[in-house]
């Protein structure tokens, strides 16, 4: 064989050395790759507990690496909503008015042995109720329904999504602890100084009082979301208050519902083969227990919270929610449905392992993430969120997950992650479809 010969040969055989290594590297994630590009930024809030830790491992492991990430931050962590007098709060409500999409991270709200354990200024509101009362919208959650996760009612074969309120109720309360004997009215002074009175309570001994309140409108953008949203998704919608015992306040949502129902969407319903009805709570959840799921059950603001924790868990678990705040100015709040997971965060700080899921919060990125693409026209964006949810529901149903799943899965022989170790299986599955 000639010299000329052997040194193509050998050329060759550099190359094929050359491009196996490349390919190496890529799999171990040594080489740079062009990542996805943003062109407007999300709203960040960072939060608490083992929820901000789990945040942080979610952007390094599955987002950074692939997305060239934007994000205007606010930190939403309780000492530093304390430093701030709760003004970072209200920042991040108002940027969230000015980019349109923000992703949350779950947030303490303060109690009393809060305000001791972090030596708190004050016992701070909840930055949820805050920002929700800002936005004006309705928070829509529904379950992550993964192969293995039954639902513990065993009828329920469709999801059900729960459309919450977001404003006002105990939320925006005024609140009193009545000392003694006395007696409390509730007092309305109109502008031109007249005065309407009710009376409340003859205290004859301490007890304590609460006023709520709501506003017509926010109860009409409630509607029209709820509305809205079934026809989006081709789904029932059920509505339930208390109407026969609170004769004003609850009345006053059925009456709204029921006027912009007739008014607007009676006839697009039909056409969809879709249906409203309304009933009253305890009857609504007697109905849902029956039910097959595949609706949306609106409620007012605390019955949404009970009850969508109610469904989220019969369905799996707390970690197992997506949440999105819709608010009809056209702005978009992606959270975690769950709290910050204190109890894992006292063995987080002790060095000790941990499994928590992290799903929710992922699926709140991605969420985010794909609003952001839809708005700004980001076909790959897109599809990055796609294939990241892909990926988590993929790496759950290959029988690897965290303790809370591990214990109720249908799925043979699961493989128990901890909380890091199961974002990087999932990061794994990532690679592969990207």
């Amino acid at each position: 064989m000639d010299a000329s010969r052997l040194r193509a040969i050998e050329a060759v055989r550099g190359l094929a050395v050359q491009c196996l290594g490349m390919l190496q590297a890529l799999f171990r994630g040594d080489m740079r790759m062009t990542k996805i590009q943003m062109t407007t930024p999300l709203v960040e809030m960072d939060g608490d507990e083992m929820t901000r830790i789990m945040w942080q491992m979610i952007k390094d492991e599955l987002i950074c690496p692939f997305v060239d990430l934007k994000t205007e931050y606010y930190d939403l962590g309780l000492a530093h909503r304390d430093e701030t007098d709760d003004q970072v709060t209200v920042d991040s409500a108002e940027a969230t008015k000015r980019l349109g999409v923000a992703v949350k991270c779950a947030t303490i709200t303060p109690n009393a042995a809060r305000v001791k354990e972090y030596d708190l200024k004050r016992m701070w509101k909840s930055p949820n109720g805050t920002i929700r009362a800002m936005l004006d919208g309705t928070v829509f959650r529904a379950p992550i329904v993964v192969r293995g996760i039954d639902p513990c009612v065993k009828n329920w074969v469709r999801p059900i999504t729960l459309a919450r309120h977001a404003y006002g109720d105990v939320y925006r309360d005024a609140e009193m602890r009545i000392p003694g004997p006395g007696t409390v009215e509730l007092v309305y002074t109109a502008s031109d100084g007249t005065e309407t009175r009710r009376l409340v309570h003859e205290f004859t001994e301490p007890g304590v009082v609460e006023g709520m309140h709501n506003l017509d409108a926010s109860i009409e953008s409630f509607a029209r979301a709820c509305f809205d949203f079934a026809l989006a998704t081709s789904q029932d919608v059920w509505f339930a208050t208390k109407d026969t015992i609170s004769k004003t306040y609850d009345h006053r949502f059925k009456d709204i519902f029921q006027e912009i129902f007739d008014a607007d969407y009676a006839a697009r319903f039909e056409a969809a083969g879709i249906e409203y009805f309304y009933t009253l709570i305890d009857d609504a959840v007697a109905r849902v227990m029956k039910a097959e799921g595949g609706f949306i059950w609106a409620c007012k603001n605390y019955d949404g919270d009970v009850m969508s924790d109610m469904v989220s868990s019969a369905f799996g678990s707390l970690a197992m929610m997506t949440s999105v705040l819709a608010s009809p100015h056209g702005y978009w709040e992606y959270e975690a449905a769950h709290g910050t997971v204190q109890r894992h965060y006292y063995k987080h700080l002790a060095g000790e392992e941990t499994s928590t899921n992290s799903v929710a919060t992922i699926f709140a990125w991605t969420g985010a993430l794909r609003k952001r693409a839809e708005l700004d026209g980001l076909a790959d964006l897109a599809a990055f969120a796609d294939a990241l949810e892909q990926a988590t529901v993929a790496t759950i149903e290959s029988g690897k997950m965290t303790g809370d799943l591990a214990r109720i899965t249908s799925i043979e022989h699961p493989t128990k992650l901890s909380t890091g170790a199961f974002i990087k299986a999932v990061a794994e599955d990532l690679k592969g479809r990207l």
